[in-house]
């Protein structure tokens, strides 16, 4: 039987450099999605326990100590953790470790510190990048992962381009103008599933992108799991993101 992954971790150490002045004193995960009265970690919570997430390791950098204090005052959601035959335990809180680089060791080298700290380090798990808000069936992306025996899976998304396009005929004459056409090519999503044998293959310094993720590509090893039809992704870098995160939120609401 598939085992499910009913842990993760979020990198929630990014300075958000490009989201001031709203992370002058938090870390970005804990920049507040308007109009929802959560910050983006807190979206990330809910979603991961409605997928039947019990423990996450949260690494944490900038500002670490405001984003711990969060996680011991707020209300935590409720998980209970599901096989693949539908049979669950009693919901129980969500718990929550946070963990802090005594020097920075890179993207893969951060990831390999908090995946130290997995309660269950002989069972997959997932990882999202903190600046992520999505909602999509993780446990269809676990699935897809154990069918292609895969080390790792990264999910894929197909942003819609900042700017309009341009169509043009082969002679040079314009024949349409496009507004924020979807990217013809995929892109990482930073969400991930992995299998226990992963963390083993991180560097303790790095980048694993450039490492780690090329080698299981080479091996047949790298899975992409494109993100379904219709499902709601953006990545939270700009003030920009954030107002055009609250005018979709709106435009789903019928507000």
């Amino acid at each position: 039987m598939m085992q499910l992954p009913t842990q993760a971790v979020i990198l929630a150490g990014g300075q958000g450099t490009r989201l001031r002045p709203y992370t002058d004193d938090r870390p970005k995960p804990m920049v507040e999605i308007p109009g929802t009265g959560l910050p983006i970690i807190g979206h990330q919570l809910a979603w991961l326990a409605a997928e039947g997430v019990t423990d996450v390791v949260v690494s944490c950098g900038h500002l670490a100590d405001v984003l711990g204090e969060w996680l011991t005052t707020a209300e935590l959601p409720r998980t209970r953790a599901k096989d693949t035959d539908g049979a669950g335990t009693a919901p129980t809180p969500l718990r929550t470790e946070v963990v802090v680089e005594s020097e920075p060791l890179g993207r893969g080298g951060g990831l390999k510190y908090a995946a130290a700290s997995l309660p269950r380090p002989d069972e997959p798990w997932y990882a999202t990048n903190g600046d992520i808000w999505t909602r999509f069936a993780l446990r269809e992306m676990a699935a897809f992962h154990s069918e292609r025996d895969a080390v790792a899976t990264l999910a894929l998304a197909r942003p819609r381009i900042p700017w309009g396009a341009v169509e043009t005929d082969p002679f040079g004459h314009v024949l349409d103008f496009i507004e924020a056409p979807p990217s013809p090519y995929l892109v990482n999503a930073g969400v991930y599933v992995f299998s226990s044998s992963f963390a083993a293959l991180l560097p303790d310094r790095g980048d694993h992108e450039r490492t780690t993720f090329p080698r299981l590509a080479r091996e047949r090893r790298l899975a992409g799991f494109q993100l379904p039809q219709g499902a709601y992704w953006r990545a939270i870098d700009t003030a920009k993101d954030l107002e055009e995160a609250a005018r979709e939120l709106r435009e789903t609401q019928g507000g």
